[in-house]
């Protein structure tokens, strides 16, 4: 019997409503099935970390998927403990427009804006 998970914890990645919205959005406008958002942390950036957001159709060992509001989110094994608890929002404001990322894991921030340690 399979189990079915749909609990949001602070095990993965979290996508808000509003971000949600917006990826299905962007994903109407590319016109491409089966694609997913991934979220990656990759070396770079004054810490040694950043985020990458694009969309994938890729499978790979170890992804951890997760869907919100019928969007799939997909994180590889080796970014998911930088990952853990992160919560990804989109803003649309005079000041601001874009996906952001609140993570608890982000001990401090630089000047660049994309770097955690």
């Amino acid at each position: 019997m399979a189990v079915e998970s749909s609990e949001t914890t602070q095990q993965g990645v979290i996508l808000t409503d509003a971000a949600a919205a917006k990826v299905k959005s962007l994903l109407e406008q590319q016109g491409e099935e089966g694609l997913s958002l991934r979220v990656a942390v990759q070396p770079g950036g004054c810490s040694g970390l950043r985020y990458q957001l694009y969309f994938d159709d890729r499978s790979l060992d170890g992804d951890i998927v997760s869907t919100f509001n019928g969007v799939n989110v997909v994180v590889d094994r080796m970014s998911a403990p930088y990952l853990a608890g992160a919560t990804i929002d989109f803003v649309d404001t005079i000041e601001k427009q874009g996906f952001t990322i609140d993570n608890p894991n982000a001990t401090s921030s630089c000047a660049c804006g994309d770097s955690f340690n």
